[in-house]
């Protein structure tokens, strides 16, 4: 192949002959002087051209550095020969200029793309090696405040593109100034084919052409997520939809453009293999729903949340269209149009259902909440939070109707305690209870659950500053098979008769234990643990009444394996200790001795240097 440049020095260009007289002359060998040959080939995509100035029989040129010299296409032809990905990034480093000419190079469209295997060790600071099975995408990048800029991402484009290609990139928070636009984005569609996994962050300037440009040049994306970019609306949807035929997982958060028409075309052209779905804080309608309910065939975890102009009748379609049969989670946060009605149409209509969150729905009673357990006859787990209008009639109806296995209610004010004659039907299933920051529930509440629930294994009652031992020990007693995980952490009232009940029932099974801000639990506590507790390996008595003699029960203990020990503003735990926690720390992974203001700072340096395997927290 005849040479592309063949310089003879550095000297300036000697004027000679007539460069050419017409186009045709554009495929031959044309002798510029005698110190350079330039080969054009025929058929060229066109170049930006390089400062030359052509008159009618000089050709004249800007004196600069030699290699600048070269006009666009051979320089382009140079750099499609380039033998590996590490040469290219190598090149992309020189200049603005080369970078940008080394981007709108095709993968196809070098020389050594079929014939060179990349050496994987050789990748660029600008990715990360991970594992993976497939072929291709076999990289991940991850852009962040003011490293997210076109520039950025045009090197990450070369760098990547000769080790498997680009499978995920995420950006985020990028600059008003200097952040990402549609340039960015789409130099990496032309770059990285094989990219499966886009996340957009907080990119102020990006808009639908660069979401175009990936559904154009991206066949394989199966995830995407955009979040808080105001430019990008419904035409990129469209785009998405109608040519990413591989598309699983779509997120869309704060984008105020994105509507029904986007949403719509989206799910509708994607019906076939789209499972994972979230809208949030979007201007979408009850046209929307009625879509999703239609052609959600396929979705299998769906989250809407911040959805202010969808309404009862958006909620009660989707539900009716008998096209979520798929569907195992679903999760809706803030949406007033979730009520009584709406919630029992869903339930019938997601038949397959297993896991159901409901946040801030202050329209839904007990009644709907019942109505839906009934129907959704495969749920397994409840989640219930800041819904202010389900009582404790509510909670009973739903542990009596379904074969709940968890059962989560978080900062639910409506429920109160209330004694009940009516005879309650046992729940066997469940095994998971978590009542977290509920003021009203209290001794009464409890005592219902433990006469519901009997085959409660987790327990997690963080945050009821209301109850006492009185209330929760009939819990405790009228759970048979056995308590693996208790969190009592806020429960200020409780004392050690609760904790020597809980290990004299349940010391052979329990695991994890936690009595965070439990000020009333003394060293007995820690007396009963050591002396009942054979697999418990993650403790916590912060800002509790402990002392060096609670420590030095725990570390005498020779079936306690602890993990994790947590002291966090235990003052009666002091340099005493030092001994104890050493013996104590064969086995332990995390240790928490922030705000022991009994403990020396040289009593850490110690423990520091002997436990070398555990993570001190001081």
């Amino acid at each position: 192949m005849p040479a592309l440049v063949n310089f003879g020095g550095d000297d300036d260009f000697y004027c000679g002959s007539s460069f050419y007289t017409n186009s045709s002359d554009l495929g031959r060998l044309c002798s510029i002087s005698s110190q350079v040959d330039v080969y054009y080939p025929p058929r060229k995509r066109a170049r930006v051209c390089a400062p030359f100035i052509f008159r009618e029989t000089v050709f004249e040129q800007k004196k600069q550095p030699s290699i600048d010299v070269l006009p666009d296409e051979c320089l382009f032809e140079i750099f499609k020969r380039l033998p590996g990905g590490r040469e290219r990034s190598s090149c992309a480093c020189v200049s603005k200029h080369w970078l940008m000419l080394l981007i709108s190079i095709r993968k196809g469209e070098y020389e050594s793309s079929k014939a060179v295997k990349e050496n994987t060790d050789s990748v660029s600071d600008d990715a990360e090696m991970i594992s993976s099975d497939e072929d291709e995408g076999y990289l991940t990048r991850c852009l962040e405040g003011k490293k997210a800029t076109d520039m950025r991402l045009a090197a990450v484009a070369v760098g990547t593109s000769g080790h498997g290609g680009l499978g995920k990139l995420s950006i985020r928070g990028s600059s008003s100034s200097r952040g990402v636009t549609n340039f960015g984005l789409s130099a990496i569609a032309h770059g990285c084919p094989s990219l499966k996994t886009l996340l957009c962050g907080t990119c102020l300037m990006l808009g639908m052409k660069g979401l175009i440009s990936i559904a154009e040049n991206c066949p394989n994306l199966t995830s995407l997520s955009i979040e808080s970019c105001p430019n990008i609306g419904n035409e990129g949807l469209l785009a998405i939809g109608m040519l990413c035929s591989k598309l699983q997982s779509i997120s869309i958060k704060d984008c105020p453009l994105v509507g029904d028409h986007g949403v719509s075309s989206l799910l509708s052209s994607t019906s076939a293999v789209l499972s994972k779905v979230k809208f949030q804080g979007l201007n979408i309608t009850d046209f929307s729903l009625a879509v999703i309910g239609q052609y959600g065939k396929s979705v299998t975890n769906l989250m809407l949340s911040g959805l202010q102009n969808v309404s009862e009748k958006g909620f009660w379609v989707m539900g009716n269209a008998q096209g979520l049969q798929k569907l195992v989670s679903l999760m809706i946060t803030s949406c007033r149009g979730v009520t009584d009605l709406s919630l029992e149409a869903m339930g019938k209509g997601c038949a397959n259902l297993k896991q159901m969150c409901l946040r801030k729905c202050c329209f839904i009673s007990d009644n709907g909440l019942v109505a839906f357990a009934k129907f959704a006859g495969s749920l397994e787990c409840l989640q219930l939070e800041e819904c202010n209008s389900v009582t404790q009639s509510g909670i009973i109806g739903v542990l009596s109707d379904c074969l709940l296995k968890s059962l989560t209610i978080v900062k639910c004010m409506g429920i109160k305690d209330m004694s009940s004659e009516a005879p309650l039907s046992s729940c066997d299933s469940l095994k998971s209870l978590s009542v977290k920051n509920c003021p009203g529930f209290g001794t009464a509440s409890l005592a219902m659950v433990g006469k519901l629930c009997t085959q409660l294994e987790h327990v997690d009652l963080s945050g009821l500053c209301g109850i006492a031992d009185a209330g929760l020990l009939p819990l405790l007693e009228s759970c048979e098979a056995g308590l693996v995980k208790v969190n009592l952490s806020g429960c200020l009232n409780l004392t050690d008769e609760v904790v020597l009940a809980l290990t004299r029932l349940h010391g052979g099974t329990l695991k994890l234990l936690n009595l965070d801000g439990c000020r009333r639990i003394t060293d007995a506590s820690l007396v009963a643990i050591a002396d009942n507790c054979v697999f418990l390996s993650d403790l916590e008595v912060s800002r509790s009444a402990v002392t060096d003699s609670g420590v030095a029960a725990l570390s005498y203990a020779e079936q306690l394996n602890l993990q994790v020990l947590s002291f966090l503003g235990c003052s009666g735990v002091s340099n005493k200790s030092l001994p104890f926690l050493k013996k104590l720390g064969k086995t332990l992974l995390g240790l928490n001795l922030q705000h022991c203001n009994s403990i020396s700072s040289r009593t850490i340096e110690l423990l520091v240097e002997t436990l070398w395997r555990c993570d001190i927290l001081f």
